[in-house]
């Protein structure tokens, strides 16, 4: 499986955020992630549907939602309609998760769950062949910017094991501190699909950053 690039929206300048999209798209972004926060699972207030609406209509690439939120099944075809790709929803705040992931694959969506650092792999163990993709956190979610856990390297690297045993083609999707010096050890650990913010829009010069981050990776994919 190769390994794409994902630039975080988060990081992005909200004010000219179309023409942030479009800048990363030409730069050589495979997919965009948008982060929903509600202030509840986590300690920040991002954005909603409506926002993401606009992003769908910005761009054609794949687009991730990643709902950092409580009782997101109440939300789910709210953000589908407005043009999600993969939704990902989180193990810890899902009380009924099998059912969550039913939910996403009804509305035709890929099926996303996300882990906390925390966060064991065996609470998906039996609801693996239900998703198509799992997004290990290698930060604690709410804000960007945050330095990478190494403790998560092991999960990241169980996780794979995991899928292979039971014979399944499970995305290892991987936010959180990712860089051009992270990005290796979590593809070397089995993740092929990096989330990444500040990595991407800090430095100005995106098609450069997305170059770097696929440079480090290339050797170790």
């Amino acid at each position: 499986m190769p390994v794409k690039i994902s630039p975080s929206l988060l990081s992005a300048d909200f004010g000219r955020l179309a023409e942030e999209i479009r800048a990363v798209e030409a730069a050589g972004a495979d997919t965009l992630h948008v982060d929903v926060m509600d202030g509840r699972f986590v300690p920040n207030i991002t954005i909603g549907p409506l926002v993401v609406k606009a992003i769908r209509a910005a761009t054609k690439l794949p687009l991730g939602v990643h709902l950092m939120i409580v009782e997101p099944e109440k939300y789910v075809q709210q953000f589908a309609e407005a043009g999600a790709d993969t939704l990902y929803v989180h193990v810890e705040a899902c009380q009924h998760l099998h059912r969550n992931l039913q939910q996403i694959r009804a509305l035709k969506k890929r099926v996303g769950v996300a882990l906390n650092p925390h966060t064991p792999i065996e609470s998906l163990r039996w609801i693996l062949s239900e998703v198509d993709s799992v997004l290990v956190m290698t930060v604690n979610p709410g804000f960007g910017g945050q330095a990478f856990i190494d403790l998560t390297l092991p999960k990241i690297e169980d996780l794979r094991a995991e899928i292979e045993l039971q014979g399944l083609n499970v995305e290892i999707a991987v936010d959180g501190g990712i860089d051009a010096k992270t990005a290796p050890k979590v593809v070397q650990a089995g993740g092929r699909h990096l989330i990444a913010g500040s990595a991407v829009f800090d430095g100005g010069d995106y098609a450069r950053a997305i170059s770097a981050l696929k440079a480090a990776t290339a050797q170790v994919a």
